[in-house]
């Protein structure tokens, strides 16, 4: 029997599941239709996402059994490279990492209750700031609130791909491309940058090892839930966009948010649209939870250990970091009302993925692995750090904004170091 301070393999896969399935693949196919249309570029796209996902849950469940403390990424760049650079990533999960995606997921939250409640910012408002709160509790209040989310969020998208599989489309020209176009697409930077969002939609496969400690014989545990939750995640992401692809048009598609209304729109039409929009924001609440419940833990890590952030370091009776959930949650929301939803999107998935590149690569520096190995050490994390760099040079390349925006937050946070570690030694 589990006890209150420990999760089963299920929950830790549950929670990377709703971190992973939030807003990214039912809002941003229309920004990689906006420059690339055939099917098969679309399906390249998710499947290249879900395999580096699933090298990067591989690394992390060799990071995770190896260090085994609470944190993630802080604890294993601070242990494997230098403290700087563990610090760098709190910073950046703190500001964006955790926080982003809460924001992101808010807001798109509003687009799909619009149908209900107008052009309003409440719904999101609401439960960014109310889900938290299921958090500050214990841990097992935590997993009895996001096993419910998450089975809300995994039945709802399955009846989704059933519906949409199964039923004949209703539009004249679908999205539908099976021509040889992807060759000359592949091969374009917009191909590149439509590989941000579809890696941003995929974030949240490593959740379950910022949390480690609380998982419930973490050696077996851990990288079982990582690989079949991402293995999972892989297969419902492809066969969504499918369904969205066959019942749509490309011009109907292109640019917008709103992809799965308007492709449910058109099968079920207004009234089935309604309830599709309905659902879609409600499983927000699962991705909200779980990166609410998974970020505050990489800051509590580093507050330990630096003197600015210390205050940040209190816990209840129960051991849960009350103080840094209540800072996520701040943060989250002066992102929710100050920013708009792609340019959050792109400078956080840069940011992002640009820490966890420096990460996969810490893990070559473990010279003796004590936990779960990586399979084909080091050829995987190789082929990971060449596809990210180039994917990361193209996004620089292509939208210089927002990659600046996402090294701006880096350099602020090598200042704030420089002052906090003075401070912490003095």
């Amino acid at each position: 029997m589990l006890s209150n301070s420990k999760i089963s393999w299920k929950t830790a896969a549950g929670l990377v599941v709703a971190n992973m399935i939030g807003t990214g693949v039912f809002t941003s196919l229309g920004f990689q239709l906006a420059v690339v249309q055939n099917t098969w570029t679309i399906l390249i796209l998710w499947m290249v996402g879900g395999i580096m996902a699933l090298i990067g849950s591989f690394v992390y469940a060799e990071l995770g059994t190896h260090f085994r403390r609470t944190g993630g990424d802080y604890i294993f760049l601070s242990e494997s490279i230098h403290p700087s650079v563990g610090y760098l990533y709190a910073w950046v999960s703190l500001v964006v990492g955790f926080s982003a995606p809460i924001a992101i997921a808010a807001m798109a939250m509003n687009n799909y209750l619009s149908p209900l409640f107008g052009q309003s910012i409440l719904p999101g408002l609401f439960f960014l700031l109310a889900v938290p709160i299921a958090h500050i509790f214990s841990v097992s209040r935590s997993a009895q609130f996001q096993d419910l989310m998450t089975l809300v969020k995994i039945l709802f998208v399955l009846v989704l791909i059933g519906m949409g599989l199964f039923s004949g489309s209703k539009v004249e020209v679908s999205a539908i491309d099976l021509s040889s176009s992807w060759q000359e697409e592949v091969l374009l930077p917009g191909f590149a940058v439509s590989l941000i969002y579809v890696f941003y939609a995929y974030t949240g496969w490593n959740s379950a090892a910022y949390i480690i400690e609380e998982v419930d014989q973490p050696q077996k545990n851990l990288p079982k839930a990582l690989i079949s939750a991402t293995l999972s995640v892989m297969v419902i992401y492809i066969l969504l966009q499918l369904v969205l692809l066959k019942h749509a048009s490309v011009d109907q598609l292109s640019g917008k948010v709103e992809v799965a209304d308007i492709a449910f729109g058109n099968l079920l039409g207004s009234g089935g649209a309604l309830w599709v929009s309905f659902f879609i924001g409600i499983q927000l609440i699962a991705t909200i939870s779980g990166y609410a419940w998974v970020g505050p833990r990489v800051t509590y890590a580093m507050a330990k250990d630096f003197k600015l952030w210390h205050p940040l370091a209190k816990i209840n009776s129960n051991g849960i970091p009350v103080r840094a959930i209540f800072l996520n949650s701040a943060i989250s929301l002066i992102l929710f009302v100050s920013g708009s939803f792609e340019q959050v999107m792109l400078y956080a998935g840069f940011v992002l993925q640009l820490m966890g590149t420096v990460t996969i690569f810490s893990s070559l520096r473990i010279q003796k692995e004590n936990g779960f190995k990586t399979p084909f050490k080091p050829l995987l994390q190789i082929i990971y750090l060449i596809f990210s760099s180039a994917i990361m040079g193209y996004l620089v390349w292509d939208r210089p904004k927002e990659s600046l925006a996402g090294i701006g937050i880096l350099l602020l946070g090598a200042m704030l170091y420089a002052f906090d570690s003075r401070a912490s030694k003095s």
